[in-house]
C-alpha cells in the first residue's frame, strides 16, 4: 500500500509540476535534439509506469511497470503531443 500512495504521490506531483512548465517547456523543446525530445516523451509514460517494448526504452527506463499502467493524465497527455510535434517539426524519426 505505502508504495502505491508513494507512487500516486509522484504521479500527482509529475502533472502539477507539467502543468505549471508547460509554457517554459514549450519554449525549451525548441532548442532540444531528437534524442533530448524523444527521452523527455518517454519520461512521462515511465513515470506512469508504462511497460515499453523497444530495446532502446527498456534499456533507458527499465522493464518495470507498474500502476497506471502508462494511463496519463489531460495534462500529460497534452505534453506528450507538444513534444511529438516538436519532434516532427525537427525531423525525427
Amino acid at each position: 500500500m505505502t508504495i502505491v500512495r508513494s507512487a500516486t504521490r509522484l504521479a500527482i506531483a509529475t502533472a502539477a509540476m507539467l502543468t505549471m512548465a508547460g509554457t517554459a517547456a514549450a519554449q525549451s523543446y525548441r532548442y532540444m535534439s531528437c534524442d533530448e525530445l524523444w527521452y523527455e516523451r518517454n519520461l512521462i509514460y515511465a513515470e506512469n509506469g508504462y511497460c515499453f517494448q523497444t530495446q532502446r526504452a527498456t534499456r533507458v527506463f527499465g522493464e518495470a511497470c507498474f500502476p497506471p499502467w502508462g494511463d496519463l493524465s489531460r495534462a500529460e497527455q497534452r505534453q506528450v503531443v507538444l513534444t511529438v510535434s516538436w519532434q516532427k517539426r525537427n525531423g525525427c524519426s
